[in-house]
């Protein structure tokens, strides 16, 4: 794939071809029944209606390249597939050789056999394999008439074995597609799907048209690779798309990923000023109100996606957070099963109900939910995260130390599965493994303020009192870790640390601040006690040098305890803790070309 956006890089579209190429993918699209894509290109085609469009020479009359014995059949046939009945459309189209007409025939076929699953499994929980029978009949046919595919056809052929499982197969057929049909956007959602890892991103062969900046930075969002998502949608904005809902959604889905809740609501209210009738990413947007305790406005969020339409994967999802957000996990477990007998595939609505089930304590039933979003998308961290915290709950440490290895995995910047897997180790007394994981969390930013607080309970309880000083002493002087519950802890086991060696001035100061909390009051009132008994009695005795044995980082903070200091940062697990040194701490920054 062709280097994508560079950092803070500006592009250059023209606008006027665009426009040019979304009215022509706009007609195609709905000439074969491609709804979905023919929606997302006319609201982009919206978002450009201030850019006139110039041709170099006159435009050319539209020919929709149907035969002219295909045209009567052609039509009867659209009209039945636009109705749902594919079974009649691919019956009456069945003879047609125009292009157009064998792709409606051959989707009409795929349509009908996806309809049937689907109503199949939601009557009988079962699949139905004649199904399955289909897709294999279209693969045939897609192999007999190899030459004769153009971009439409390739991209079912690519959906077929994506079905089957051929994904290598689809990967290939798909990268075709694009390239002989650029504006079919569902042939790059389906591309972006497939294309499991950044590294799969840069081995792909695209073709070099304004849309590979669209696929991009969607699948930069797939990946939740989210500073790069916000980086690539900020240059299109900048290219000219600013009026573009879809692009704003899918900015604030990338907020929504980082985890920053402020941004991302802002620009769904915008969305909902604007567009208020836009039921799609509402899912999104009610979890953020979740988030955020707003039940007032997702009740309002609720009835107002009732009106709109009630039965949307988007509205049930809407209705199960507003009652999860009241407790009622029940009633939200009904609205999530009703979001997924309306789509199967509905990655948010197999997460959140395993969530429930979690509430309501019915681990095996948040484990079938999780694996079953774990089939729809391998690649969401939040369903392996999700398995172990269920085989957490079940005490079945080594699944754990499994499922939250490989949501770290997927989602390497975020610290919360490495706490999680840490705890895992430690519960297995694996202490080195689970050393690693605390440090690992705190050095690439540990969200919930956590990691350092474990990393010192974990050095303290291996009889390591250097280092859990060291790392106690770090999160001590983090401003953002002022109100955590653990803080009590450590300023009592640092002022306790600090007696040991006879420097009263720094035991004192961390044994004040202890008097301000309830849990450590009484022990900080014996430990002034005794420093003041041990500054009677050295009153007579040599100045305040520092003891030999007291470890050079402590050291280095103990001459600075009464001034501002850097957040203190402390050496990996893997050197020898009691030689302790503090490097500078310099969190990794990934950074993927495209």
């Amino acid at each position: 794939m062709q280097p994508f956006l560079g950092a803070k890089s500006d592009i250059q579209i023209d606008l006027n071809q665009v426009r040019i190429d979304i009215l022509h993918g706009i007609r195609e699209c709905n000439d074969r029944g491609l709804i979905q894509t023919s929606k997302w290109l006319a609201e982009l085609n919206y978002a450009l209606k201030d850019h006139k469009i110039s041709y170099a020479d006159s435009p050319h009359t539209f020919d929709d390249g149907i035969l002219g014995d295909d045209k009567e059949a052609y039509r009867l046939a659209k009209s039945y597939f636009d109705c749902q009945e594919y079974d009649r459309a691919a019956h009456f189209i069945e003879n047609c050789t125009s292009p157009k007409c064998v792709f409606l025939h051959k989707y009409s076929q795929y349509m009908s056999s996806e309809k049937k699953r689907l109503d199949n499994a939601t009557d009988n929980g079962t699949e139905n394999t004649e199904c399955t029978q289909v897709l294999l009949d279209l693969l045939s046919f897609f192999k007999a008439n190899r030459n004769n595919l153009d971009g439409y056809l390739l991209y079912l052929e690519g959906v077929v074995l994506k079905k089957l499982d051929l994904r290598s197969q689809a990967v290939t057929v798909l990268q075709s597609a694009v390239a002989a049909a650029p504006t079919l956007w569902a042939a790059w959602i389906e591309l972006a799907g497939l294309a499991n890892e950044y590294e799969a991103l840069d081995s792909l062969q695209l073709p070099k048209h304004w849309m590979m900046y669209f696929f991009a930075a969607h699948a930069f969002v797939e990946l939740k690779l989210s500073e790069q998502a916000l980086e690539a949608y900020m240059t299109l904005t900048n290219a000219g798309f600013e009026k573009s809902t879809y692009v704003t959604a899918q900015m604030a889905i990338a907020h929504h990923d980082r985890r920053d809740v402020d941004s991302s609501l802002a620009l769904f209210r915008d969305l909902y000023q604007s567009d208020p009738y836009r039921l799609d990413n509402w899912d999104v947007y009610s979890h953020l109100l979740y988030l955020k305790e707003k039940r007032m406005e997702l009740a309002n969020l609720a009835q107002k996606a009732v009106s709109i339409d009630k039965y949307r994967v988007e509205t049930c999802c809407v209705i199960g957070n507003y009652y999860s957000l009241r407790g009622e996990h029940q009633k939200a477990v009904i609205y999530f099963q009703r979001a997924l007998s309306l789509d199967p595939q509905y990655l948010t609505a197999w997460i959140l109900m395993g969530h429930e089930f979690i509430e309501l304590q019915n681990s095996n039933a948040s484990i079938q939910c999780y694996r079953q979003a774990i089939d729809v998308n391998r690649n969401d961290y939040r369903a392996w995260n999700g398995l172990g915290q269920a085989y957490e709950i079940l005490g079945l440490n080594g699944y754990c130390i499994y499922y939250y290895s490989r949501a770290a995995q997927l989602k390497p910047d975020d610290s919360r599965m490495l706490v999680s897997l840490g705890e895992a180790y430690e519960k297995m007394d694996k202490i080195p493994n689970a050393l690693k994981c605390y440090y690992k969390a705190h050095s690439t930013g540990d969200i919930e303020g956590m990691a350092l607080f474990k990393l010192a309970k974990l050095y303290e309880k291996s009889n390591m009192p250097n280092s859990a000083a060291a790392a106690y002493t770090a999160a001590c002087q983090d401003p953002a870790n002022a109100g955590s519950k653990e803080m009590p802890a450590a300023q009592r086991y640092l002022a306790q640390y600090y007696l040991r060696f006879s420097l009263l001035d720094h035991a004192s100061h961390y044994a004040y601040k202890c008097l301000d909390h309830e849990s450590t009051r009484e022990a900080a009132k014996n430990i002034l006690k005794t420093i003041s008994e041990k500054r009677l009695a050295a009153s007579t005795s040599q100045g305040n040098n520092l003891p030999e044995d007291l470890p050079e980082a402590i050291k280095n903070v103990s001459t600075s305890m009464t001034q501002d200091t850097p957040k203190a940062s402390f050496s990996s697990p893997n050197v020898n803790p009691d030689n302790f040194s503090t490097p500078m701490l310099t969190r990794r920054s990934s950074k993927f070309k495209m």
